[in-house]
């Protein structure tokens, strides 16, 4: 509104943008309320055919993201209830590890609070996966008291004692497992340190609080609620219950059969551990995944020294051609800065292009980024303006633009021109990149310029200071700010700049008059008598990174490529075409984090894991015993894996995030085993009869607290609307990872912490087995 340099376009309408940005710490949601009531009260003063819209609010992400992280929640706690009574068969035990769900998740509002972290869709991301764990341990309480009241015809509340004295160390051991994985966080900085934080928080707090009511709350509700069950159910529960028994003497057999053959199981996980290798280096790479956050930006860049009309033809072909499609809201544009590139000018411009609401467009092909792709095909109609289309940036304040932000350095600082050549010759050959979907730089060293040059000696000799010549100057061709004055109770600045017919050209500097002081007194005098001009081409601007001449280029990957892949193809064309000619490449904004993550995920996941280990090696009070968990680990890697390959997703953060949280999951598993199994061997049992008694007794909790957690998955898996992207990477690959730990890793277990215990213990408690005769399951153990 104070320059005519700058002019806003709504819909093909001219209008003034007032942009907000929130200050650190703000709360957005509330911001954005405050602005439109202040808005609203204030068009109730504005002229007659004066209006206002917000077409551009990226707060409407945030709010719709949040609802579908609590739609997911609610859908997630319903399928795990539901889980929790398909198994225990009775809304007297259902209701004690439901009640754990909402004591958990207030103590983890609670703890967050006191932290000092907000509610957002980290932290609900978390909550979501909450669900599933913190009925684990209630219903590993619920199962033993239920099993003890049937088994050994005892009273609930001696059942709830005798059932405690087994349980008790196993949870314990399942809380400090699923909080200690996540210590290894506090120490990751940036971006993904932050990430990992709240993410972290929010498990660790409601872990910890489901154990403190497994231990308490739940053995208490036991003793009160549950009744003797001593009649025969039929229908589709009796069905159940011996499809169940059945599937439980199937994995009796198939562990026996295990045992007999040690050499070949181990041969096979060394097989699965070759797998989920080759998988982990097949999977694309990436740092954050691409979201439809409800907008996309478009840039505009015509030659140099074109003028501001021209700008506006391209722009209004444009804006045709996105108002011709009804799932866009409006064109926001502003002719005269690129705020991609960082740049003004006549020949710029940037439009911003809100969309309807996300189930308003389900359709893969009103997608944001669906929609920039097609959008390419128009920008090649138009040859006269380099036309560039970014979808938003996977956070928003890390960089104006999704894609990748490459910075092609300088460390000589030396020719202009020979640099621009070098980094056009750089973009031409990244583009035949495969990997590469579209990349631009503006970096240009042509752009007309007219020089004005003073003639010093000949002004000092007229009586003319220098700085009324450049006073002169801006208040004509530029604009000159004078003051300000108060008129019907608003404020005017006052700044002067001649007609538009007065500064067209630089021979209008004759019209122009200075003036001079003589020995006569005052005189005016022409200001070209001592100056002269002069057209010269150069850059502009001259941006600067680390201190070096820069040229920015922006680009995004190609589909079916991962942003990890593109910025491996720059590397390597800045190998092959800037080193040799003595420039460099570095990165700027989200392609700067991505590469600043590096290796960060997979240290965090090695000292998670050590983490782990020393907790097992603690309860336990063995160095050995606790291999027979961590081996458990590899099974839901490679179901992770696996399931995040076959979707077609990439290895980024949240897929890492996942990788860290099912260490403690698919230990908590194998906990449960092995806690029995040594219980039972060093009270004197045998060491394979202790082994599959564990895995006969555990079998069941096992499977009920899996599934639950599974089917608690199945809301993020088949997310949709806004931030489904990251809901689906954490999903998919958490989900993944539980189905191979919970249907393969508990075949394997009970084998394991056999050998381990053979390969380290001096004496052997039982009879060694022959190789080839089978293992099955003792009368006892057959339910």
């Amino acid at each position: 509104a104070q320059s005519y340099a700058l002019e806003g376009r709504w819909n093909s309408k001219p209008t003034t943008f007032i942009l907000t940005f929130l200050s650190p710490g703000a709360n957005a949601l509330d911001t954005i309320r405050r602005a439109r009531a202040q808005m609203d009260e204030l068009a109730k003063n504005f002229p007659p055919g004066v209006s206002y819209d917000i077409p551009y609010d990226t707060t409407r992400f945030i709010e719709v993201s949040i609802k579908e992280v609590v739609k997911t929640l609610a859908e997630a706690m319903v399928l795990v209830v539901l889980v929790v009574y398909l198994f225990l068969q009775s809304w007297r035990a259902t209701i004690i590890p439901t009640v754990a769900v909402p004591v958990s998740l207030i103590g983890t509002f609670i703890g967050l609070y006191a932290l000092g972290f907000s509610i957002n869709t980290i932290t609900l991301f978390g909550m979501v996966l909450a669900i599933g764990i913190v009925v684990d341990d209630a219903i590993v309480v619920v199962e033993n008291v239920e099993r003890h009241m049937r088994e050994d015809r005892l009273s609930a509340k001696d059942a709830a004692k005798r059932a405690m004295s087994e349980v008790t160390s196993p949870i314990i051991a399942i809380v400090l497992v699923l909080v200690s994985v996540f210590v290894p966080v506090g120490f990751v900085g940036g971006i993904t340190g932050a990430l990992y934080k709240q993410f972290a928080a929010t498990i660790a707090i409601s872990v910890t609080v489901s154990g403190f009511v497994a231990l308490t709350l739940s053995p208490a509700l036991c003793a009160m609620v549950l009744l003797p069950q001593h009649e025969t159910r039929g229908g589709f529960w009796a069905f159940f219950d011996r499809t169940f028994g059945r599937t439980q003497r199937g994995y009796m057999g198939v562990v026996g059969a295990f045992m007999v053959r040690p050499v070949v199981v181990m041969l096979l996980f060394g097989v699965l551990l070759a797998v989920s290798t080759g998988l982990f280096k097949a999977l694309p790479k990436s740092f954050l995944p691409e979201e439809d956050q409800g907008y996309f930006i478009v840039v505009a860049q015509l030659p140099d020294g074109a003028s501001k009309q021209r700008t506006d033809a391209v722009l209004e072909r444009v804006e045709r051609y996105f108002q011709a499609n009804p799932v866009v809201h409006s064109t926001d544009a502003l002719s005269g800065q690129n705020f991609v590139f960082g740049t003004r000018g006549p020949n710029s411009a940037t439009m911003f292009v809100p969309l309807t609401l996300w189930d308003e467009r389900a359709e893969p092909q009103n997608h944001a980024k669906a929609l920039v792709g097609a959008a390419y095909g128009e920008f090649a109609k138009i040859p006269e303006a380099l036309l560039l289309a970014f979808n938003a940036p996977a956070i928003r304040g890390v960089g104006a633009v999704g894609g990748f932000s490459a910075q092609l350095q300088d460390p000589s600082s030396g020719d202009f021109k020979k640099f621009a050549a070098v980094a056009q010759q750089f973009v031409d050959r990244v583009q035949k990149e495969p990997a590469i979907g579209r990349v631009g730089t503006n970096f240009r060293v042509s752009s007309p310029r007219l020089y004005v040059h003073v003639n010093r000696e000949r002004a000092k000799a007229l009586g003319i200071p220098i700085s009324d010549i450049f006073d002169t100057l801006q208040a004509y061709f530029g604009n000159f700010y004078i003051n300000d004055f108060v008129k019907f109770g608003r404020v005017y600045h006052v700044q002067t700049e001649a007609e538009a017919e007065y500064r067209a050209t630089p021979q209008d500097i004759s019209k122009i008059y200075v003036r001079a002081q003589g020995a006569q007194g005052f005189n005016m005098i022409p200001l070209d008598t001592v100056v002269t001009t002069e057209y010269q081409s150069g850059p502009d601007p001259v941006n600067h990174f680390n201190g070096y001449n820069t040229a920015l280029v922006l680009g995004a990957a190609a589909p079916g490529y991962s942003s990890g892949q593109a910025l491996e193809a720059l590397d390597r064309v800045g190998k092959e075409v800037l080193v040799p000619q003595g420039y460099a490449i570095d990165y700027s904004n989200i392609s700067f984090q991505e590469r600043r993550v590096g290796g960060q995920s997979n240290q965090v996941f090695a000292v998670g894991l050590l983490m782990v280990f020393l907790v097992l090696a603690a309860q336990f009070e063995s160095w050995v015993v606790p291999f027979a968990v961590i081996l458990a680990v590899p099974f839901a890697i490679f179901g992770a894996l696996s399931a995040v390959w076959m979707r077609g997703f990439e290895n980024d953060v949240y897929f890492q995030i996942g990788l860290v949280t099912l260490i403690g999951l698919s230990a908590k598993n194998a906990i449960l085993i092995v806690e029995f199994a040594n219980t039972r061997y060093e009270a004197g049992r045998p060491l394979i009869e202790a082994a599959l008694e564990a895995a006969r007794l555990r079998f069941r909790p096992i499977i009920m607290t899996s599934m639950a957690f599974i089917f608690g998955m199945v809301p993020l898996v088949v997310a949709t609307g806004a931030g489904a992207s990251s809901r689906q990477s954490i999903g998919t690959g958490v989900m993944g990872g539980m189905l191979a730990a919970t249907f393969l890793a508990i075949f394997f277990v009970p084998l394991f912490y056999v050998v381990i215990r053979r390969l380290t213990q001096r004496r052997v408690r039982e009879e060694p087995v022959a190789e080839g005769q089978p293992m099955t399951p003792s009368p006892e153990d057959q339910v």
